[in-house]
């Protein structure tokens, strides 16, 4: 190699710095942010090795520090911590060839890394499931495949346990003078609370965005209303807001709490393998506590018996009750709650419901024909169906077209008692 690698590096480093995004086109860009991405994950990998290479012969202490991890935070600009957490990660990921390989491929970050070999850890195994989703999804929905394989692998009395034990609440007063908090509660008690502060923030989001939209005339597309909407400054409204008026005035078409429990499992008293018990968007829970709970509730019962919630359709807009149900559950055999359908988004929040072949173009409220999106995803969605005449109005009335059945969804369906 005619060029050192240190030399390579300080051309890239100069390229870098004489970037002018204006004389570029728009792909050039895209594929730029793209190839960038790959060589920062890559260059991550790299300054861990070298450091650790350095620290071994020394190099860091000529430079003044005693510890590699505080010479590596200078250079880098980050915290001593989180340079540890990199290079626990780089020996972890010794042990699991296929991990290495990609994260020396600038497929996977550090981040990345570190979910699948702290899951790998708990439940053997579980890298190659997950190193797949690392790939093709977003690390929000890495980070919750991979707390939920881990928390599964607890028995759920063991599990219930150690949520109880961990549950703690504290305030303090921060810089400016504000009251400060954080707290961790177990499912039974978190879910509920969050999901009332969930319904009252939304209803603060809805109103603000009118507003806006109305203030600034951004019409049907709101894009520029929602960029001045920041949902943790209204979250923070929302729980003044249940303080003072004891809950809130936010209503949720969900119930505060759901619980998924296996019919089998819920008569004998717990759970074998394959049969789920857990709160939606809390984790699996003791069969007793499920029995506990639902002593003084309305229960909805999802079972694999019964009417297929496919056949609960009808050519209006209107949601049944049970199809509402079916919904709020999320897609089957999880039944952990609904992100957005659009491929590669995981927005939770201000879903809406969309039907996959408009209800204009004579599409059923169905649960096959149903899928929830986020509102810029929405909008998206919307604009398509009008672009390919799909809302003129001239209803046909025939079911969803297979062709255009959106982002991929998995075909079995839960049923309704």
């Amino acid at each position: 190699m005619e060029q050192s690698l240190v030399e390579l590096v300080r051309v890239l480093r100069a390229a870098l710095v004489s970037f002018d995004p204006v004389v570029y086109s728009g792909e050039e860009c895209a594929v730029l942010v793209e190839e960038l991405a790959a060589v920062e994950k890559v260059g991550a990998v790299v300054r861990v090795s070298a450091a650790v290479r350095a620290g071994e012969c020394g190099a860091h202490r000529e430079r003044g520090f005693a510890d590699v991890s505080d010479w590596m935070a200078r250079a880098t600009g980050s915290t001593a911590g989180s340079v540890k957490t990199a290079l626990e990660t780089a020996a972890a990921v010794e042990t699991q060839p296929e991990v290495k390989a990609a994260l020396e491929a600038g497929e996977l970050s550090f981040a990345q890394a570190r979910e699948l070999v702290r899951t790998e850890a708990a439940v053997p195994g579980s890298t190659a499931g997950l190193l797949d989703v690392a790939k093709r999804e977003s690390f929000r929905t890495l980070k919750e495949k991979a707390r939920d394989r881990r928390v599964r692998a607890i028995d759920p009395e063991e599990l219930h346990a150690l949520q109880h034990a961990a549950m703690y609440h504290r305030t303090w007063i921060n810089a400016l003078g504000n009251v400060a908090y954080a707290g961790e509660f177990p499912p039974e008690l978190g879910i509920p609370f969050k999901n009332q502060l969930d319904a009252e923030t939304d209803r603060l989001w809805l109103n603000a965005y009118q507003d806006a939209k109305r203030q600034d005339g951004t019409g049907v597309d709101g894009s520029g209303a929602e960029k001045k909407l920041s949902r943790a400054a209204l979250a923070a409204q929302a729980f003044a807001r249940m303080i003072e008026n004891g809950g809130g005035k936010g209503k949720s078409d969900r119930a505060d709490m759901v619980i998924v429990c296996d019919l089998r499992a819920y008569r004998r008293g717990h759970a074998h393998e394959g049969e789920p018990c857990h709160i939606i968007g809390g984790g699996p829970i003791p069969v007793s506590l499920a029995k506990d709970l639902s002593r003084d509730v309305f229960l909805k019962a999802v079972l694999h018996t019964g009417t297929e919630l496919r056949t609960i359709a009808h050519f209006g807009r209107r949601y049944p009750a049970a199809l509402r149900t079916a919904l709020a559950l999320g897609a089957p055999p999880e039944f952990n709650g609904n992100v957005c359908a659009a491929p590669g988004c995981d927005r939770r929040y201000h879903l809406q419901r969309d039907h996959i072949d408009p209800v204009a173009n004579g599409g059923p409220t169905s649960y096959d024909n149903n899928q929830l999106l986020c509102p810029p995803d929405h909008r998206i969605k919307t604009e398509q169906d009008r672009k390919a005449g799909l809302l003129s109005g001239r209803k046909k009335p025939r079911g969803p077209d297979p062709k255009r059945a959106g982002p991929s969804r998995d075909k079995s369906r839960p049923r309704l008692m």
